[in-house]
């Protein structure tokens, strides 16, 4: 397990992310050219933010590029607590997501990524808060280790940590405690456990990186005095690479799909701005490392290496790239004959890989399936071709983890192509493959990471893994791969997936959310999958004595890996309401398999496997319906539709183009998806329809959209307009404006009681203006606040009723919160005729 340790270790200081499942990087001639002038400079600089998308792409693609600057991203959180416009998924499947995004990212600028164990949230309007939900002390320790680790010469805030309040929470809070670490990281006394594994480190300097959004204007920006401040000129032109900076930086940014952050590339001159916070001024205002050594002099013994690494790029053949090698080999060798250090880990592994870059050396091991059980044999298919003139030899190849070396002495010549197969025995105790920070239960503001080793490593740790001993001039260079899976598309061609460690057995209760009104029973689905060939056992569905299932096991019998089966058992409620939790077991030769694999695929990232408790929430709720039938035209993603079936309604989710007056009239209700009118294009056409269908004596609910930009500016049949509004504390007080109305009375009674275990938030962009036809329904707000009445908005048009919310059901209802449910089900049964309701408020 140390040696393991040692090698994630490794790959975390070098920034080399080689375990990502991609197709084998084949850098071009300038691009080696590149990789070898960044050899030679020995600075670096760590960017510190929130959440992935807060980075500047523009700086860090130019401190990464043009300056060849170790370049890193500090994310305090992997933005579990945003919103999904790419899918349903949220929270912490959601930060597996943008996790990869920004993995992505940093393949495109050249950065490399970091996080601490904080968990966003949701959005919270002031760092005080931020700060009783995380843990503070553990994510300034996180941040305290990265920077020992990373060891940054500067340190770039994205937020100014004297304005507390005029943004998110999270991005004053990441600027705060950036801030506070300036002093901490070169005292032994702070956070000392840290110091088996890393040194104190001083950085020299530490800056704010303003922009116009911070002065509220463009205008405001161009006209403040920057005189004091750093000018970096970033609008540069790579002529290697035929792309601005700011080009690189927008495909960059591009990556971060799930938010929707998709940019268009410019070219021309551009300028970025610091502001001095702490640390010396450089003499030379502008330059970042002024008066700090980025050569290898500030290596004990470097300087010979910066010497011949200079006369490398110099001789440097566009042309012959290989012509190098015997040059880069001695670079090699001369590091390694270092002492140990910081410098040395990470330089001795960028030279290996452009070695094998100019050599043309293409090494790859591959497994003949996608997944494997801990303790099972696995085949491996090595490729090992030298397509240089340079003579080496393969000596032999050492698996991991089970560290074993098989000789080789194979003579790799010139495009001779090398196959060789392996088996090898995976540990019995090797660990699944999931997101490591996924794996210890987590609190609202923390994962846990009881590992102080892995902490900040921004992906999923994988331990199989092949080194290629190589010789070179008799240099011996080992070259390690992470085991890969790939395949053939018919249209897509070549494709990789990881080689994934998962449980002989998986379980997955189907229905996330069981809603029993009454004490009628239910057949639950359960699915069984096989991990392996010829896996048999008894299925369990566990629940507390006061809830009957029948049967109480049932037996199976699963052939093939990768086959799986569904089950049902019949779950009987008690009588009066209660929640509880249902868990699947599966017992195979005496060992209880729980865990629930959820494949995350999409194709702008690698494929990810998370393994959960496979559990599901159970609830005898006091619940009553009207209606049954109901469109649903999905916006960005949600699980609204599964839930609303929960409930016992026929949910026919429909597509923009079948909203006709045909297809609607068999449906009572129309529901909109989240960011609907931010994202279905097609909508801006509809809505007379929609509106008709109202009219017509049916409801439409509109659930929530962004402010800004929206498909058509006519979302209501009366004005109504999106503000930023929200209430980010899930259990802000509740006060009812109109309690007489039928949305609150019929056919469930709602008290302010239905508002309490809401996660994450209330709502969001409320509408804070609209026609007088709307009648606000309740009010709540966040502490210090004045009251924001557009959570709930309900008009009468024709005779039917269109409802505008900015309640965040699309959390509560597949969280299982059970007020939810009962204040949705009244949306739904909205009829006319009644008594119009009082105008409590004008507005």
């Amino acid at each position: 397990m140390r040696k393991i340790q040692l090698q994630i270790l490794l790959i975390f200081f070098t920034g080399i992310f080689i375990s990502h499942a991609q197709q084998p990087l084949k850098p071009s001639s300038v691009e080696i050219y590149n990789q070898i002038k960044k050899l030679n400079f020995l600075g670096s600089v760590l960017y510190v933010a929130a959440h992935p998308d807060d980075e500047n792409t523009r700086l860090i693609a130019y401190l990464a590029n043009d300056m060849n600057a170790r370049t890193g991203y500090l994310s305090l959180t992997r933005g579990d607590g945003g919103q999904n416009l790419i899918g349903p998924q949220l929270r912490e499947l959601l930060g597996v997501i943008r996790t990869q995004e920004l993995i992505e990212a940093r393949k495109v600028d050249g950065g490399e990524q970091f996080f601490s164990r904080a968990n966003d949230f949701g959005f919270s309007k002031t760092p005080d808060e931020t700060l009783q939900i995380w843990d503070k002390d553990k994510v300034l320790a996180d941040v305290v280790w990265t920077i020992r680790k990373f060891q940054p010469d500067v340190i770039i805030n994205r937020f100014d940590h004297r304005s507390p309040g005029t943004t998110h929470g999270h991005h004053t809070s990441s600027a705060m405690l950036s801030v506070e670490s300036f002093d901490l990281t070169n005292n032994p006394k702070i956070y000392p456990e840290q110091l088996k594994y890393v040194t104190p480190w001083q950085v020299k300097r530490q800056f704010f990186n303003p922009s116009w959004w911070f002065y509220g204007s463009q205008e405001k920006f161009d006209a403040a005095n920057k005189s004091k401040f750093t000018k970096l000129e970033t609008g540069v032109y790579y002529t290697g690479l035929g792309k601005s900076n700011q080009e690189i930086a927008a495909l960059s940014r591009s990556r971060h799909q799930s938010q929707g952050f998709g940019s268009t590339g410019v070219r021309g001159l551009e300028t970025e701005y610091l502001e001095l916070i702490n640390g010396d001024t450089p003499a030379d205002r502008d330059n970042l490392f002024d008066g700090i050594d980025t050569t290898w002099n500030r290596v004990k013994n470097g300087k010979p290496i910066g010497e011949l690494i200079s006369k490398i790029v110099e001789k440097y053949d566009f042309s012959n790239p290989s012509a190098s090698l015997p040059d880069l080999v001695k670079v090699y060798a001369m590091i390694e004959a270092l002492e140990d250090g910081h410098w040395k880990s990470l330089k001795a592994e960028a030279v290996k890989n452009i070695i094998a870059s100019c050599s043309g050396l293409y090494i790859e091991a591959v497994a003949s399936e996608q997944e494997a059980t801990p303790g099972s044999t696995i085949k491996l298919s090595l490729e090992a071709i030298n397509r240089s003139s340079v003579t080496m030899e393969l000596t032999s190849v050492t698996t991991l983890p089970d560290n074993k070396n098989t000789p080789q002495n194979v003579i790799l010549k010139n495009n001779d192509d090398q196959k060789i197969n392996l088996e090898m025995q995976l540990p019995a105790n090797i660990e699944y493959t999931q997101p490591y920070w996924l794996k210890e239960k987590a609190t609202v503001g923390m994962y846990t990471v009881s590992n102080q080793e892995i902490i900040g490593i921004p992906d999923i740790i994988r331990e199989v893994k092949v080194v290629f001993n190589v010789k070179i001039n008799n240099v011996a260079i080992p070259l390690e791969r992470t085991v890969v899976y790939k395949y053939n598309d018919g249209v897509k061609g070549e494709m990789y997936n990881f080689l994934d460690i998962v449980p002989e057995v998986t379980t997955s209760i189907l229905e996330k959310v069981l809603i029993f009104r009454d004490t009628k029973s239910k057949m639950v689905p359960v699915k069984v999958r096989a991990g392996k060939d010829a896996v048999a056992g008894n299925l369990q569905l566990e629940l507390p004595k006061n809830w009957l299932v029948s049967p109480k096991q049932i037996p199976f019998t699963l052939d093939k890996k990768g086959n799986d089966q569904t089950f049902y058992f019949e779950v009987t409620p008690p009588v009066n309401p209660e929640e509880t939790v249902l868990k699947a077991v599966a017992v195979v030769d005496n060992k209880r398999f729980d865990k629930d694999e959820t494949i995350i695929d999409f194709s702008h990232i690698t494929k990810q496997m998370v393994l959960k408790l496979a559990e599901s929430k159970a609830i005898r709720i006091d619940l009553k319906t009207s209606g049954d039938a109901i469109a649903y035209i999905m916006g960005a993603g949600d699980e609204v539709p599964e839930s609303l079936t929960q409930m016992g309604y026929k949910v026919t989710i429909i597509k923009p183009e079948e909203i006709t007056p045909e297809r609607l009239d068999s449906f009572n209700v129309v529901i909109t998806g989240i960011r609907a009118y931010n994202t279905v294009n097609a909508l801006a056409n509809k809505q007379n329809i929609l509106f008709n269908f109202v009219k017509s004596g049916k409801n439409m609910i509109v659930q929530y959209n962004t402010y800004g930009k929206t498909v058509t500016n006519q979302l209501a049949p009366y004005p109504l307009k999106i503000s930023n509004d929200r209430v980010t504390e899930e259990n802000a007080k509740i006060t009812f404006l109109s309690p007489n109305h039928p949305v609150l009375n019929t056919p469930n009674k709602i008290s302010t009681k239905d508002f309490e275990g809401w996660t994450q938030e209330q709502g969001l962009y409320y509408p804070n203006e609209y026609d007088a036809a709307f009648t606000p329904i309740i009010a709540s707000h966040d502490k210090g606040e004045s009251a924001k009445n557009g959570a709930l908005l309900v008009a009468p048009y024709g005779k039917g009723y269109y409802i505008y919310t900015g309640l965040s059901f699309f959390r509560e209802l597949p969280e299982g919160v059970v007020g939810a449910y009962r204040l949705l089900s009244n949306m739904i049964s909205l009829k006319q005729p009644i008594e119009a309701p009082k105008q409590d408020i004008k507005q």
